[in-house]
């Protein structure tokens, strides 16, 4: 009898205080499926427990309990990358970063300021209207940590001045590249447009040299107004 495929989310992987980094668990997610995946979150993924994981062909679900964390499925990442940019220009660009300093998201593995974290900081990219970069001295690298690293950046590009307080819905990414530790890379993000509630951007990973690594397309989600 086979046992069941599980999944446990640790605290350092947090995004929001109590839940998993949407970018992270969904490169957790990710690898259950064979190339590019589309990662479709239900509800914030908890820590520390183990995750059950079903699969049904190319599809996989991630329960926690019988209530439904996740789902992914192969993807084509159909985004139109913009030029990379220069390290140099990534690193003037995190100067222009907009700090989001609202407790739910503080401590953020991608980008909050913990030193176990990323501390990837995206600001306006000068000359280039709505895009967003960061530098990334790579430090440990995995398939997921690529996920987690071309997540945030994406809500900045979305999000006004600043992060605002949209959280990720759904994911699709190709890794073309893992990077190794040591190497210098550069995130670069954009919007994709919206539709009331849901807000559209693409997020690529470069290399130094402008070697395309990563690519996604991500939907984020506003908060409901208040009533």
């Amino acid at each position: 009898m086979e046992m069941p495929e599980e999944i446990v989310i640790a605290r350092r992987f947090r995004g929001p205080i109590d839940s998993g980094n949407g970018g992270y668990v969904s490169g957790r997610v990710a690898a259950f499926v064979d190339g590019p995946a589309e990662v479709t979150l239900r509800r914030p993924p908890p820590l520390d427990r183990p995750l059950r994981v079903e699969r049904e062909g190319e599809r996989v679900r991630v329960l926690d309990g019988e209530a439904r964390v996740a789902e992914a499925g192969p993807a084509e990442v159909d985004v139109e990358v913009p030029a990379p940019v220069s390290y140099a220009e990534a690193e003037e660009a995190r100067e222009r970063h907009v700090r989001f300093d609202v407790e739910g998201f503080s401590e953020c593995f991608t980008c909050g300021q913990r030193e176990d974290g990323l501390q990837i900081h995206a600001g306006a990219i000068t000359g280039r209207e709505l895009e967003h970069a960061a530098p990334w001295l790579v430090e440990e690298a995995s398939p997921e940590i690529v996920w987690a690293a071309i997540d945030c950046p994406g809500a900045y590009a979305v999000g006004g001045p600043g992060r605002g307080e949209v959280v990720l819905g759904r994911m699709a990414a190709e890794v073309l590249r893992v990077p190794s530790p040591g190497e210098r890379c550069v995130i670069v993000a954009w919007p994709l447009g919206e539709d009331r509630r849901k807000l559209y951007a693409g997020t690529a990973l470069f290399a130094e040299d402008g070697e395309l690594l990563a690519r996604a397309r991500q939907t984020w989600i506003a908060p409901r107004p208040a009533s």
